[in-house]
């Protein structure tokens, strides 16, 4: 009888801390940027990293994010000043509507302090110019 009661205890304990762990508050994924995750997806750099001149993107989009194979890429300082600028390219066909892989050329910038706070902005390319064609993932990110 006694062996019974602490089976019980040790399975009463596991059950708990299993329903404690499926119930505990998980960080957020920092690699999907979940506001436009089904348009476009960075694997590096992620949100909140730290980053350093020059810097590469990478990641994939759907295809009607690019435009001739490429998409702009603006790096911005905590104030909101352009201080590098290029583009993203896919060697894949990106005349789908399914997730094509881009890596984006070298970017230089040069931010006005270390450790400030800056935001990559990844641009759907709107060739038209028409803004309801425009969209834009932004990333914050930390200059090194």
């Amino acid at each position: 009888m006694n062996f019974k009661i602490w089976l019980g205890i040790v399975v009463a304990l596991v059950l708990f801390g299993a329903a404690g762990l499926y119930l505990a508050p998980q960080e957020p994924e920092k690699t999907l940027h979940t506001e436009k995750s089904n348009l476009i997806v960075v694997d590096a750099p992620r949100r909140g990293e730290r980053i350093s001149s020059p810097l590469i993107v990478t990641g994939r989009a759907r295809g009607n994010w690019y435009f001739e194979a490429s998409f702009p890429i603006e790096i911005l300082d905590a104030e909101g000043n352009v201080i590098g600028q290029g583009y993203a390219e896919t060697k894949n066909d990106w005349m789908t509507e399914e997730f094509v892989p881009f890596e984006s050329i070298s970017i230089p910038f040069s931010p006005q302090a270390a450790e400030s706070q800056g935001t990559l902005i990844l641009r759907r390319d709107n060739p038209s110019g028409l803004p309801e064609h425009d969209d834009a993932l932004e990333v914050p990110v930390i200059f090194e």
